[in-house]
C-alpha cells in the first residue's frame, strides 16, 4: 500500500517532467497522453485507497520519503500521511483533475500551447497532492506555495493578453497576503511547542491551551493566535472576505483551470487545513468564532454580488466563492465533518459547472456574457441536461427523509448544524441565518444563469449588446468577455448556431454528473451519518463538548424544511422574472439603481483597495524612488561625491597637454623651487 501512495503522489510529477521539458519534441498528443494516463493512473490509485480506508478498515500510516529540514530542534521530512481527511482529498483531487485533463483534450484544441498547459495541469496537481498528504507545516507549506505557483501560472496561461497577465499577477499579491499570516503562524506553533510535525504537536495542544503570550501589556493565548494567523492563510488561498477579491479575476484562464483550481480543490485548501486542525481549533474559541463570522460574512457577500453578473464564469466563480463560506462557517462552529462533507460533494457539482460552461463557451464559439445567449436547450441539449443536475445539486434540492441530489445531503447539514450550534452561540445563530438567506440567494442566482442561458430568445443570431440583462457598461469588468481571446475566433460570427462539444468534453460531464446526483445519499452515512466515526477514525478531533454534529440530527423541523423552502422561493423569482416575464431583468439593470450598483461593482472592493493599498504601495514606491533613490542615493553617490571625483579627475587630467616644453618647463620650475629653498636654508 506504501508503494501505491507513493506512485500515486509522484505520478503527476513525471507527467509534468515529460510534458513540460520534452513536449516539444514529442508532440502534442504524447504530451496530452503522457499526462492524462499518469492522471488516470492517479485517479484510480486514489479510489482504491479510498475504498480500503472506507470499507476495508485499513488505518492510518505515514511513509517516510525523505529528509527535508534538519535544524536543531526543527526538523521536518518529506512523507506521506494517509487518514480520512487525505483519502477525501485524493479522491477530489485526483478525480476533478483527471476529468479536466481529460476534458482539455477538446477544450484546448485549438490552442498552440498543449504541452505547456498540460505540464502545468500536472504540476498543480502534484503540488496539490504534496498539500493534502503533508506530515508536518513544512510540507504543508511547500504545497501551499506550489498549488499557488501552479495558479499563477495558469491563470496568466494566455501571457499574451494583458487582463490575464493582470489578473495572474494579482492573485499571486492577495494571496501573498495571506500567505504571510500563514507563515507567522507556522512559526507561532514551532515557538510554543517546539515542532511542526503533526504526529507531535496535536497530542501537546491540551496540556499547552493555556500558554499565553505577554504583548502591549494583554495575555494572548498562544493557541488562537497560531489559529487565527493560520486561518488569514486559509482565507486568501479560498478567497474568503477581505481577501476575495483575485478570485473572479482569475477567470482570465481557461475554463478547465477555474473547473480545476478555482471551483474543486485549490480553493478547498483552505477548508482541509482547518479541518486538519481541529486539534488546534477545538482549543481555539476566539479563532473558531472568527472563522464562523468570516465564513457566513462570504456567504453572504458572493451570493448578493453573483445576483448581479453577466459573465457565466464569474457568476459560478462567485458561487464558489460563497460555497466556501458554508465550509469555513461549518467548521467554525465545530462541525468539521459537515465541512469536509460540502467539501466533497462541492468539487462534483461545481466542477461540473465550470465545465459546463465552458462547453457553453465552446459551442457559441467563445462567448461568455450571458446576455448574448438564450435558447440554447435545442442545441446543446446534453450540456444543459447535465448543467441543470449541477444547478439541483447546488441549490440543495431534496426532500428530507426521502432523497436529494449531492448538495442537498452537506449543504442542509451545515445550516443545521449552524442552528444547533446557535442554541448556545450567538455566532452560530449568525451563522444559521446567513445560510438560510444566502440559500435563497444561490438558488436565484443559479437558476437566472440556466434561464438566461438556455431559455428565452435566443440574442445569439444577432448584435445582442442591448439584449439580455442590460448592454456593457464603464464598469464591466476587462476580463468578462473572451476565454479564448487569443484566438481570432476561427472565422465564427455570432449569426452561427451554437453546436454540443464532441465527446470528448462530454464524458467528463457525464461521470460529473453522476457524482453530483448521488455522491450525497451515498456517502452521507459515512461523513456526517451514523457511520462517521469509523469514518474519520481520528482523522478530526472534536472535544468532549462539542456535541454539535449530533446534535444537528435532532433540530425542529421546520429547520430542516427552511433550506428547501427558500431554495423553491429563489426558483420561482428566477423563473418569473427571466422566463414569464423575459426582459424584466435587463429593464431593472437599465435603471442602474443604486443596490444594483453596489452589486454589480462587487460591493466596491476593488475601487476601495485601489484607493487605500494599490495607492498607498505606489505612493511609498514613488517615495523610495524618487526622494530615496533619485536625490538621496544619487544625490550622493552617481551625482555627488561621484560626481566631484569625476569632475576634479577631469581636471586633472587637463594638466596632461603631452607637449615635451610643458614638461620641461615645469621641471625647471620644480628644479628653481628646491634650489631657492636650499640657498634659503643655507643662507640662515
Amino acid at each position: 500500500m506504501q508503494q501505491l501512495v507513493t506512485l500515486l503522489v509522484f505520478a503527476p510529477l513525471v507527467g509534468a517532467i515529460i510534458a513540460g521539458l520534452f513536449g516539444r519534441r514529442i508532440g502534442n498528443v504524447a504530451s496530452q497522453s503522457v499526462t492524462t494516463g499518469l492522471l488516470l493512473l492517479a485517479c484510480g490509485l486514489s479510489w482504491y485507497t479510498f475504498g480500503q480506508w472506507t470499507w476495508g478498515h485499513m488505518e492510518p500510516f505515514t511513509v517516510a520519503i525523505a529528509p527535508f529540514i534538519n535544524i536543531g530542534d526543527f526538523q521536518s521530512a518529506w512523507s506521506i500521511r494517509i487518514d480520512g481527511l487525505s483519502a477525501v482529498m485524493l479522491v477530489v483531487v485526483t478525480t476533478v483533475s483527471a476529468l479536466v485533463h481529460l476534458y482539455s483534450w477538446g477544450y484546448m484544441a485549438e490552442d498552440d500551447s498543449k504541452p505547456r498547459f498540460f505540464a502545468y495541469l500536472s504540476l498543480f496537481t502534484f503540488a496539490m497532492l504534496a498539500l493534502v498528504t503533508a506530515a508536518d507545516f513544512m510540507q504543508l507549506f511547500f504545497g501551499w506555495e506550489g498549488v499557488g505557483l501552479a495558479s499563477y501560472l495558469l491563470i496568466g496561461f494566455w501571457f499574451k493578453k494583458p487582463t490575464a497577465n493582470a489578473a495572474s499577477i494579482k492573485a499571486f499579491v492577495v494571496n501573498r497576503v495571506g500567505d504571510f499570516g500563514f507563515a507567522l503562524g507556522i512559526m507561532t506553533v514551532f515557538w510554543a511547542f517546539g515542532t511542526i510535525q503533526f504526529a507531535e504537536l496535536f497530542p501537546l495542544i491540551a496540556d499547552g491551551a493555556s500558554k499565553t503570550w505577554t504583548f502591549i501589556g494583554r495575555d494572548w493565548p498562544l493557541v488562537d493566535l497560531a489559529c487565527v494567523l493560520l486561518f488569514i492563510g486559509a482565507m486568501g488561498k479560498s478567497a474568503q472576505f477581505f481577501l476575495h477579491t483575485w478570485l473572479p479575476d482569475a477567470m482570465e484562464g481557461p475554463t478547465p483551470v477555474s473547473a480545476l483550481i478555482h471551483a474543486a480543490t485549490m480553493v478547498t485548501a483552505g477548508v482541509y487545513m482547518v479541518c486538519l486542525l481541529s486539534p488546534m481549533f477545538e482549543y481555539a474559541p476566539v479563532a473558531k468564532q472568527v472563522v464562523t463570522l468570516i465564513g457566513a460574512v462570504t456567504a453572504l457577500f458572493a451570493a448578493t454580488v453573483g445576483l448581479a453578473q453577466n459573465d457565466i464564469k464569474r457568476v459560478i466563480a462567485y458561487s464558489t466563492c460563497s460555497q466556501l463560506g458554508y465550509m469555513f462557517f461549518a467548521a467554525g462552529v465545530g462541525a468539521y465533518e459537515a465541512a469536509m462533507f460540502h467539501l466533497f460533494t462541492h468539487a462534483f457539482f461545481k466542477a461540473l459547472l465550470f465545465l459546463g460552461a465552458g462547453s457553453v463557451i465552446h459551442g457559441m464559439h467563445h462567448e461568455q456574457d450571458m446576455r448574448k445567449m438564450g435558447g440554447l436547450w435545442k442545441y446543446m441539449p446534453f450540456t444543459y441536461a447535465v448543467m441543470t443536475i449541477g444547478t439541483i445539486a447546488i441549490t440543495g434540492v431534496g426532500i428530507p427523509g426521502v432523497f436529494g441530489f449531492a448538495g442537498f445531503y452537506s449543504k442542509d447539514t451545515i445550516i443545521e448544524a449552524a442552528f444547533a450550534a446557535g442554541q448556545t452561540s450567538g455566532y452560530g445563530l449568525f451563522a444559521f441565518v446567513i445560510g438560510i438567506f444566502a440559500a435563497g440567494l444561490t438558488a436565484f442566482y443559479s437558476w437566472r444563469l440556466a434561464f438566461m442561458t438556455f431559455h428565452g430568445t435566443p440574442k445569439w443570431g444577432h448584435d445582442a449588446h442591448h439584449a439580455g440583462d442590460h448592454g456593457h457598461d464603464a464598469h464591466a469588468a476587462p476580463a468578462a468577455h473572451d476565454d479564448h481571446a487569443h484566438h481570432d475566433d476561427h472565422g465564427h460570427g455570432h449569426g452561427h448556431k451554437p453546436h454540443e462539444s464532441p465527446l470528448v468534453m462530454l464524458i467528463p460531464l457525464g461521470v460529473l454528473a453522476i457524482g453530483a446526483i448521488a455522491a450525497g445519499f451515498v456517502f452521507v452515512g459515512y461523513f456526517v451519518g451514523h457511520h462517521e466515526n469509523e469514518f474519520w477514525r481520528g482523522a478530526i478531533f472534536t472535544a468532549a463538548s462539542n456535541h454539535v454534529l449530533h446534535d444537528a440530527h435532532n433540530v425542529p423541523t421546520w429547520v430542516k424544511w427552511s433550506p428547501l423552502v427558500v431554495s423553491t422561493i429563489g426558483l420561482l423569482i428566477a423563473a418569473w422574472v427571466y422566463l414569464l416575464n423575459e426582459g424584466m431583468g435587463a429593464r431593472l439593470a437599465a435603471r442602474r439603481g443604486p443596490l444594483w450598483t453596489f452589486l454589480y461593482n462587487k460591493w466596491f472592493f476593488d475601487e476601495l483597495y485601489e484607493a487605500t493599498f494599490v495607492r498607498a504601495a505606489r505612493f511609498l514606491g514613488d517615495v523610495f524612488w524618487k526622494v530615496g533613490d533619485q536625490k538621496i542615493i544619487d544625490g550622493l553617490g552617481p551625482d555627488g561625491v561621484a560626481a566631484v571625483s569625476r569632475a576634479v579627475g577631469k581636471r586633472t587630467g587637463q594638466l596632461q597637454t603631452g607637449y615635451v616644453y610643458h614638461y620641461a618647463f615645469v621641471m625647471l620650475l620644480g628644479v628653481a623651487g628646491l634650489l631657492s629653498f636650499a640657498l634659503y636654508q643655507w643662507s640662515r
